[in-house]
């Protein structure tokens, strides 16, 4: 089975080709450069995605998030544009899942801006102010909230990987394996956590 993966959520935006669980090919760019590396992907693995011949797309895994508003609606944009083009069911998986699914116990912390973060709190997504977080001594945390945060994170106890470590990456070869339940693309929704700035405005 041949799977599409891809995370538009932060700044780093990261895509990875998976065949039956192998990683086959990863990239790690900027969300408006998917499309690009999705192209370089399929050439490298010398994989076409349409058809039903060996090495056509089999689904597709988006990142929904939380994150950036407009890098959501990028990757969920290019998942349903795809997923029409080439008939292949889409799956979603929390960018906090694949997160953490890179550092097994540790807890993810996504920039969110506004001085805030995206995180997990018994298990559920929330926004926090980075001093709000609760965490044993010794906790380990990841991305690139947790970087931006990284002193106040580890006043509070937590252990924080180097700033260039890979565990601060949401890589897509996790969303790949985390997926379940692929269907209609238009039935992935993202996961904002709070309302976006223009809608904001427009309601002020």
């Amino acid at each position: 089975m041949l799977i599409l993966a891809f995370d538009t959520a932060t700044d780093a935006a990261t895509c990875a080709l998976v065949w039956d669980g192998e990683v086959v090919g990863e990239r790690v760019s900027r969300p408006v450069s998917l499309l690009e590396d999705v192209d370089a992907l399929f050439r490298r693995a010398g994989a076409a995605p349409w058809g039903r011949q060996e090495g056509a797309l089999d689904g597709i895994v988006a990142g929904t998030g939380p994150g950036s508003f407009t890098g959501l609606r990028m990757g969920l944009a290019t998942a349903r544009s795809l997923a029409f083009a080439l008939d292949v069911p889409v799956a979603g998986v929390s960018t906090l899942a694949a997160l953490a699914a890179g550092t097994p116990g540790a807890v993810p912390v996504i920039d969110a801006k506004r001085r805030e973060v995206f995180t997990l709190a018994d298990g559920e997504p929330t926004v926090l102010l980075p001093g709000e977080l609760a965490l044993e001594p010794g906790t380990v945390c990841v991305g690139d909230g947790a970087v931006r945060y990284r002193e106040t994170l580890e006043a509070a106890g937590a252990e924080v990987p180097p700033d260039e470590s890979e565990a601060h990456l949401p890589r897509a070869r996790f969303h790949a394996a985390l997926a379940r339940d692929f269907g209609p693309a238009e039935l992935v929704e993202p996961l904002y956590l709070r309302v976006p700035d223009a809608e904001k405005a427009l309601r002020g």
